[in-house]
C-alpha cells in the first residue's frame, strides 16, 4: 500500500471509529469508545499519532475531544454528513 493510500485508510478508520463509538463514563468523565475491529497496523499508527488510546489488551479504544474534532474535520473533507 503506498503512503497516500495508507494515509487515507488511517483517516477513514478514524472516521469509522468515531461513527461507531458509544459514550462511556469512568471517574466522572464521559468519552466515546469504539471497538478495535480494524487493521491493527492502522490502529497502531493512529495510537502513535495520539488520535486514539487504549491498552493492547483492551478490545476498545478511547476517543478524546481533540480526536473527535479531527474526526469531524475528516467527515467534512470526505463530504460525509453525520448528525
Amino acid at each position: 500500500m503506498n503512503n497516500d493510500l495508507r494515509e487515507k485508510v488511517k483517516e477513514l478508520t478514524l472516521i469509522l471509529l468515531y461513527l461507531t463509538s458509544w459514550e462511556e463514563e469512568i471517574l466522572d468523565m464521559k468519552y466515546p469508545r469504539s471497538w478495535k475491529g480494524y487493521d491493527f497496523g492502522i490502529l497502531d499508527e493512529l495510537a502513535d499519532d495520539d488520535l486514539i488510546s487504549g491498552g493492547p489488551r483492551s478490545k476498545s479504544v478511547a476517543i478524546t475531544d481533540t480526536r473527535i474534532n479531527k474526526a469531524k474535520e475528516l467527515l467534512k473533507k470526505y463530504k460525509i454528513e453525520f448528525d
